[in-house]
């Protein structure tokens, strides 16, 4: 898969097509947070340029930050339900049985942080899908996972796309 193509292709349809940047983006977002389908979408890059494309095209901004948030949490609530319902068996699964590293890296931040590893881990990189289904293989308390879930993934949009739509508007005025 060409990463390079898919990115400037949506790209180019978000600048094309303004009014779907919030629907798009909480595509992109789910993708990069769903356990086994963020190895294959290379979401962050595509949405860092989408937060400069809010700035550059006049798109609003808001919409575009809750639709995010609305993804994130969407993705992780459904890779803690999987490793709720799977237990240690998810781990056995691909692409959890190719990176035992990170599952045991992942099992002990959650250990050492519980509920907060979930909001820590949403900023980075690929413990950002992998923390939210090892919270729930070790099965922490639901309301505890979805406040830190859905807190982060606020943070998490908005400290994603606001320096590409703000330091381009800052710069442009």
């Amino acid at each position: 898969m060409d990463f390079e193509a898919l990115r400037t292709a949506t790209l180019g349809f978000v600048e094309a097509h303004k009014a779907w940047t919030p629907v798009i983006t909480g595509i992109l977002a789910f993708c990069e947070s769903i356990a086994f389908l963020s190895l294959l979408v290379p979401a962050t890059v595509i949405l860092v340029g989408i937060g400069a494309l809010v700035g550059a095209a006049d798109i609003p901004f808001w919409p575009v930050v809750l639709a995010a948030a609305i993804g994130a949490t969407l993705g992780d609530w459904i890779s803690y339900e999987f490793g709720f319902y799977y237990k240690s068996g998810a781990k056995r699964m691909w692409p959890m049985r190719n990176y035992p590293e990170m599952v045991a890296k992942a099992e002990a931040f959650l250990h050492r942080w519980g509920a907060g590893a979930v909001a820590l881990g949403r900023f980075f990189g690929p413990a950002r899908a992998v923390v939210p289904l090892i919270a729930g293989v070790f099965g922490v308390e639901r309301l505890h996972f979805q406040i830190a879930n859905v807190l982060s993934a606020l943070v998490w949009a908005f400290v994603l796309l606001a320096p590409g739509a703000g330091l381009l508007t800052w710069f442009q005025g």
